[in-house]
């Protein structure tokens, strides 16, 4: 079944578990959330239940300058506690989400940060495209979602392709992590800035 971004948000937000999972668990359970949550947790995603409405207020600020000097990104990630900030584990995990920035050049962080102009914008665009290409009026729906998604895959970090994996996005890289080390983290902010041009996200 189809389920909704606002659902799969709604649950994410829950239970701290991954997009993806959130999704997959929404739909093995026809919508149900109960029974959503009770199936994260069968497939061992309890703890990040427990991890859903804790604050993410440590965590740190961290630098990386592509190796040809033009690139460079300024980042915040947040832990919950000052003793994982300072782990081997999550130093690397900021640099390489730094590296995967500096490389891909996402605008906004989560989608939910795309503001709603510009996705208005778009979905206009594209289903003007699609009436040009003579679709019929019942499809143009299903494709400005499609569309949509693939917008938000070129420019949301969340949603992209890890650069050093491309079999998983970088929300289900930082999803790993988080179960790894037993804490959320969440991407706070970051500003990539290209030699004569920067990209500012707050």
């Amino acid at each position: 079944m189809s389920v909704s971004a606002a659902d799969v948000k709604a649950l994410r937000d829950t239970t701290g578990a991954g997009m993806m999972d959130c999704k997959k668990a929404l739909q093995e359970s026809g919508g149900d959330t109960a029974r959503a949550i009770e199936i994260l947790r069968e497939k061992g995603l309890a703890s990040v239940a427990k991890r859903a409405g804790r604050a993410a207020d440590q965590g740190l600020v961290d630098s990386y300058i592509h190796f040809n000097n033009t690139v460079g990104v300024l980042l915040e990630v947040n832990c919950e506690t000052d003793f994982v900030a300072k782990t081997d584990e999550f130093k690397l995990l900021v640099r390489d989400i730094a590296l995967h920035i500096a490389s891909m050049n996402p605008r906004w962080v989560s989608s939910e940060d795309v503001p709603q102009d510009i996705v208005d914008g778009e979905s206009r665009i594209f289903e003007a495209q699609a009436k040009e290409s003579g679709k019929p009026e019942n499809v143009i729906p299903k494709i400005i979602e499609g569309k949509l998604k693939a917008f938000y895959k070129d420019n949301v970090l969340l949603d992209q392709a890890f650069v050093k994996d491309d079999s998983k996005t970088v929300g289900a890289m930082i999803d790993e992590n988080s179960a790894k080390l037993g804490e959320r983290i969440v991407v706070g902010r970051f500003v990539r800035y290209k030699l004569g041009e920067s990209t500012d996200q707050e």
